[in-house]
């Protein structure tokens, strides 16, 4: 099962389409009976959650806390994703794609960490891998 919440007051985000890709990858990696919650939160939210867990005082675009194991209730609990879109606004712009776009991959990064793809270990090329395959209309010579 897949959960968006939205903490955001201003910023419309790609809920269904952001949702649509969470179920593809969880189909993809055979995790699909697992709960993954995806935040949008804006720079405050973040940098609090990134000093925090990583000891970094700076906003960033997403974090990832991955779980991993069954609740009480049963259910398989794969883990939590926060985005910011403020700063992925950011990095779309110097990227020339739109917002909408970013905030998909930044779904795809978050979502390989939960299942424990780490940088610099097989992460960058799997990535790769999954936006050309699940992106539309997306081309691996952008990145």
């Amino acid at each position: 099962m897949v959960v968006i919440i939205n903490r955001l007051k201003k910023n419309p985000v790609p809920r269904q389409r952001i949702k649509n890709l969470l179920q593809q990858l969880c189909r993809s990696y055979r995790v699909s009976g697992a709960e993954v919650v995806l935040t949008f939160v804006g720079p405050q939210a973040i940098r609090s959650l990134n000093r925090k867990y990583r000891h970094k005082d700076r906003p960033t675009d997403v974090l990832s806390f991955s779980l991993k194991e069954k609740g009480a209730d049963g259910k398989f609990y794969l883990g939590d994703i926060v985005i910011c879109p403020e700063v992925a606004r950011k990095q779309a712009r110097k990227q020339g794609h739109p917002l909408w776009r970013e905030i998909e991959i930044l779904t795809i990064h978050g979502f390989l960490h939960l299942l424990g793809f780490e940088h610099f270990k097989g992460m960058e090329e799997e990535e790769a891998r999954v936006r050309v395959r699940l992106l539309k209309n997306y081309r691996e010579d952008s990145l």
